[in-house]
């Protein structure tokens, strides 16, 4: 199994203002860094939580159609982008989207076939099916954002790697992440 980024967030779900405003920085001169540190906490959150915070559309590649439907990885998926497959001759397929939906009542999120239809036979190669969807909050909790904000903080005070204050995050602002990630899965 393969997961990879097709397109990256284009929007933060915390603003360069925000973070501004959070680190009580009003000149301009560090705005490039700033972002910069927005998107490495994002990253970090995302890692954490083994789910998507900001919109992107991610392809996962498996080798077969499982039995039992395909989990996505990186909730919430707001939506099934297309569902290709190599078939036993050796020719690249795309699934009507009539034959499969996605299972968002339960996170990780699912792709199952649709009523009385059954996944199709693959070729026996590595990564013979692929599934490309958009993963991500529309609006981002505002504990992830909470969260994101304090660990640019974070950053922003600690710039060095090796340092006698290393930028170690705190339990108490890992411990607020914990009702969105996703456990023993």
């Amino acid at each position: 199994m393969g997961l990879k980024v097709i397109t990256a967030p284009t929007v933060e779900p915390v603003t360069l203002a925000d973070a501004k405003l959070h680190l009580r920085v009003d000149a301009s001169e560090e705005d490039t860094l700033i972002t910069s540190l927005i998107s490495a906490a994002r990253e970090e959150c995302e890692h954490l939580l083994e789910r998507a915070v900001s919109g992107q559309t991610l392809e996962l590649s498996i080798d077969q159609f499982p039995v039992d439907g395909i989990r996505l990885p990186r909730p919430p998926v707001t939506s099934i982008t297309s569902v290709t497959y190599i078939d036993p001759d050796g020719v690249s397929q795309t699934m009507p989207s009539a034959d499969y939906y996605l299972d968002d009542a339960q996170e990780p999120n699912w792709l199952l076939p649709a009523y009385a239809v059954e996944w199709p036979d693959t070729r026996a190669e590595a990564n013979a099916v692929k599934v490309r969807y958009v993963a991500g909050y529309t609006d981002c909790p505002d504990v992830i954002r909470a969260w994101i904000l304090l660990r640019v903080g974070t950053l922003y005070a600690n710039r060095e790697a090796d340092s006698d204050k290393p930028a170690l995050p705190s339990p108490f602002a890992d411990r607020l992440l914990d009702r969105y990630r996703i456990w023993g899965v």
